[in-house]
């Protein structure tokens, strides 16, 4: 895999200029589709007037004012020097720590390669709008803002990438900050020729998965295909990545949770009951109430053999939902899939009781995704629907589908950590790659 393996390309990396900020934990952000609470855009539009979340996601009601006003904010800021360039093209060591939990990984333009390549390797399904709109956003400001988190397994040794990145950890970094939510974040520069050339010898015998940043790979290649019209490479030819090393440094996987805002949740214990009469006396599902805490409700849903959910309406109580009526199933989820993939809770989910039981149109309006399962009640709670709370798929899973050409149900996975949104950017307007 030599000549289609991956490349990591240098950059002139576009950070924020210390002097012209709070701090820089102030002006970073989680990743655009994490910051899903209208308190929490609040929270970091308010933490400093140059906060990230104002490029990735501006606020106005016409997508296109959106876009534009978010371009505008990077010039203006460019100009003020709040943003500058780096010197030299650079690939960026970056380093994520929480107590035990260390991080460490890799960031650069990673060439672009078709789907058909096999050396990125999506997992997921994406929302075609989603695209759209990340697409107009990135074409207006002609910037990747935000790295996608990508991982590939190394050879466990500490030869090649590895080498050059426990180098760099032992000079001074670039950045240092300390975020709200507890983690550290350390960024160094590698800027010696022997050294890149050292990392792309390494990298270009791996193909990788993608962790999270679904849309904006896809995102990444709309864009470039639509420069594949004019003749000769482009910037556009390269998306902003983080690629992490999983042999060294495993990554969290949790679940994403599901909100359905215009399902009431008596509505859809109501809907399973009716078509659990079609299903005899097993029923559709076994469904059991639970009036515990939330931890000893999740401690419940880990426990359960087979497919099951938790559904509340954010109000304390809990609805377990397991054992699904294997004749539903065999009638509602695809058998052209493999066993694997058919086993999986979100294709039953999405499959049997979004698609079948609950006749759930697959749009935004209709299905929230959220990650963290406190937002998910709260949401639920607050637009009177049903949360629908999930079980984390390990990595090993998603990687063996991915490895078929078998992608996931859309948001399957949450994988973590992923790398705050701000420590550095990549323009396309002068880029080299």
């Amino acid at each position: 895999m030599t000549a289609r393996g991956l490349r990591l390309a240098p950059f002139r990396g576009l950070r924020y200029a210390p002097e012209k900020v709070s701090s820089l934990a102030a002006v970073t952000s989680p990743p655009y589709d994490v910051v899903v609470r209208p308190d929490g855009l609040r929270q970091l539009e308010t933490a400093d007037p140059y906060n990230i979340v104002r490029l990735i996601l501006p606020q106005a009601a016409d997508p296109a004012v959106r876009h534009r006003q978010a371009a505008e904010t990077l010039r203006r800021w460019q100009a003020d020097g709040v943003l500058v360039h780096d010197p030299r093209p650079a690939l960026y060591v970056y380093e994520q720590r929480e107590g035990e939990l260390l991080q460490r990984g890799l960031i650069g333009a990673l060439r672009l390669t078709p789907p058909e390549d096999g050396v990125v390797l999506p997992h997921e399904d994406v929302i075609d709008e989603v695209v759209a709109d990340r697409a107009a956003l990135m074409r207006q400001m002609a910037a990747n803002p935000e790295p996608l988190l990508l991982s590939y397994r190394g050879s466990g040794t500490r030869t090649g990438a590895t080498a050059v990145i426990e180098r760099a950890t032992r000079r001074p970094p670039l950045v240092a900050t300390t975020t709200e939510d507890g983690f550290s974040h350390r960024l160094w520069a590698v800027t010696d020729p022997g050294e890149l050339a050292a990392v792309d010898a390494d990298l270009s015998g791996h193909r990788a998965l993608i962790a999270d940043g679904h849309h904006r790979w896809a995102t990444y290649l709309r864009l470039c295909e639509e420069q594949g019209e004019q003749a000769g490479p482009s910037a556009w030819d390269h998306g902003l990545v983080l690629l992490v090393d999983t042999a060294r440094y495993p990554l969290q996987v949790r679940a994403i949770h599901r909100v359905l805002p215009r399902l009431p949740l008596v509505k859809a214990l109501d809907l399973l009951s009716r078509a659990g009469e079609a299903c005899g006396a097993r029923g559709a599902f076994r469904v059991r109430r639970l009036r515990v805490p939330l931890a000893e409700a999740m401690g419940a849903l880990d426990e359960a053999a087979g497919n099951a959910f938790l559904l509340s309406a954010g109000d304390g109580v809990f609805h377990l939902l397991d054992r699904p009526d294997p004749q539903l199933l065999e009638r509602t989820v695809s058998a052209g899939r493999p066993a694997t993939w058919r086993e999986l809770d979100a294709t039953v989910l999405h499959a049997t009781l979004l698609d079948a039981i609950w006749q759930i149109p697959d749009s935004p309006a209709d299905i929230g995704y959220l990650h963290h399962t406190e937002a998910a009640l709260s949401q639920a709670a607050a637009r009177g629907g049903t949360a629908v709370l999930m079980r984390p798929v390990a990595e090993e899973k998603v990687r063996a589908l991915a490895e078929q050409g078998v992608t996931m149900p859309r948001k399957s996975t949450s994988f973590g950590p992923k790398p705050a949104t701000g420590l550095v950017l990549r323009t396309l307007a002068d880029a080299p790659h």
